[in-house]
């Protein structure tokens, strides 16, 4: 996950119920110290090491004793990180347009499942998918069949058993082996 150190910043400085408060009283006008401490009933410290923090991160800034938003800052912010295009899942070229599209609404761009569908026909596209992961002729524990589902999802029993009834792998009555049939 690509993360960006200055968005983790103003997440952890609108995480506080007090700092929304005073983002809040800025957002109508600006305020000294004095007024924040007034109007939002919070002790003189607490406000001070808000403020600070807020002024570090760069959601506000401090004009003549007055402390006003930095709006052009926040909003530089959320067109960056907000507006931009997520990526996602490209599947291959030679599947079908419905696969491509269950396949795109399911699964996360590193081609982990997102979520698994409820519906028979998407559940289908799903497990072709995850087959793909096993090669034919194999025999495989259930530790790594395991192994091998853990890494598009956590629910690897449920695949594990959903690729069973779908007659796409097969496995010894005492699940010792699994091997793909198809």
């Amino acid at each position: 996950m690509n993360t960006n150190p200055e968005m983790l910043d103003i997440l952890k400085a609108l995480s506080d119920a007090d700092r929304l408060r005073i983002i809040g009283l800025l957002t109508r006008q600006p305020a000294s110290r004095s007024d924040i401490v007034e109007k939002l009933a919070l002790p003189l410290r607490e406000v001070v090491d808000h403020l600070a923090f807020l002024e570090q991160v760069g959601v506000l800034h401090q004009e003549h004793d007055q402390y006003k938003l930095n709006e052009g800052k926040l909003a530089g912010l959320a067109r960056e990180n907000f507006a931009r295009e997520r990526p996602s899942y490209v599947p291959a070229p030679e599947l079908d347009p419905v696969s491509k599209k269950v396949l795109k609404a399911y699964l996360n761009a590193d081609g982990s499942i997102r979520q698994v569908p409820n519906q028979p026909a998407k559940l289908k596209v799903i497990l072709n998918y995850l087959l793909q992961a096993f090669a034919p002729s194999t025999n495989y524990t259930e530790k790594e069949v395991n192994q091998i589902l853990r890494r598009f999802h956590e629910d690897t029993a449920g695949l594990r058993r959903d690729l069973v009834d779908a007659n796409m792998l097969a496995r010894e009555s005492d699940g010792s082996r699994y091997w793909r049939i198809i």
